[in-house]
């Protein structure tokens, strides 16, 4: 397992073929995006690539795979993109693991176990790299890539809102758009348009809240039980976990979402500098300073209870009571 520059994973695209683009479980828009845009970039190349979807692609992001039917062929090279352990797989590690030749991540806690990594954490979002590696190979993209590039841009930086944008994301963006990608739809598709559903969900959430650490600490869940009565899927829970950031003076805002009986996934977001990758490493998690994430089980209660006393502890004592 070798780290690597982006130039060296670009000779490597160029001189292999017949792709296996893996995201991660639980896929966002900046795992999708990054995995169509690569595939769309190494089949006009005129390679053979597939994007394997680690687990249900929403509603919203069926968009990213318009023209882009699946090819027949038995894979000789793997990617991963935005996954930043052999454990972010999930259903796909016992296929892959051991087998991945590549991995394009901007992880902060990146956990090698691809054949090469590179690792970019200075990038507010995976499509970033993705659009650097476009670069480098000299491709140009079509309008098509273009909308899965922004689309990562996009949700990960909280539409172009977040402290991890840089002046390099907003330049990008800004030939993303010279391109033609639709970024007037994306932005209003990501991050102000809600479905009935997504309404319906809302509300049983926002009465799920709980306040902890003199209201520095914000908690919320999901179970499925509440996805079931309001007909919400995974792409309806997109952006459920910076509910509780909103919250004037939260610290922290957690989100636990039932995924399985006593299979919880947590979500952490946080505000002021605390280190919110800090925190979900404790519990096998990981991901960036403002954003993170962990697995954790048991019963709803324990889950919530053992995640606020190590969001506390991030606190320290003086600003609890």
């Amino acid at each position: 397992m070798t780290t690597a520059k982006l130039s060296e994973i670009a000779d490597f695209l160029k001189n292999h073929d017949n792709y296996d683009i893996l995201t991660h479980r639980y896929p966002d828009g900046d795992t999708l995006g990054s995995a169509f845009a690569l595939c769309r970039i190494l089949r006009n190349m005129g390679k053979r690539a597939n994007v394997i979807v680690n687990g249900t692609l929403s509603r919203k992001m069926e968009f990213l795979k318009e023209a882009l039917p699946e090819l027949d062929f038995e894979c000789e090279t793997v990617v991963s993109v935005d996954v930043a352990s052999a454990q972010l797989l999930g259903d796909l590690r016992e296929k892959y693991e051991g087998r991945v030749n590549v991995s394009i991540d901007h992880h902060e806690m990146n956990t090698p176990f691809a054949d090469m990594t590179y690792e970019n954490p200075k990038a507010a979002s995976n499509c970033e790299n993705i659009f650097s590696l476009s670069k480098i190979m000299g491709v140009t993209l079509d309008k098509l890539t273009a909308d899965c590039i922004y689309t990562g841009m996009c949700t990960d930086t909280g539409c172009f809102k977040f402290s991890n944008v840089t002046a390099d994301t907003l330049r990008m963006a800004a030939e993303l758009v010279d391109l033609g990608c639709d970024h007037a739809r994306i932005n209003r598709e990501m991050c102000d348009t809600k479905s009935v559903a997504r309404i319906k969900i809302e509300q049983q959430v926002l009465n799920s809240l709980t306040l902890h650490c003199d209201n520095k600490i914000a908690v919320v869940h999901t179970t499925m039980q509440m996805e079931k009565e309001s007909g919400a899927d995974d792409g309806d829970l997109d952006g459920i976990a910076n509910i509780s950031r909103q919250i004037e003076g939260v610290y922290i805002g957690v989100t636990v979402k039932e995924k399985e009986e006593k299979t919880f996934r947590v979500s952490l977001r946080t505000n002021h500098g605390v280190n919110a990758a800090e925190i979900c490493r404790q519990f096998g998690g990981g991901g960036h300073a403002a954003a993170a994430g962990c697995t954790l089980y048991g019963s709803l209660e324990d889950v919530k209870q053992k995640v606020v006393a190590a969001c506390e502890k991030a606190l320290e004592t003086e600003y609890c009571s």
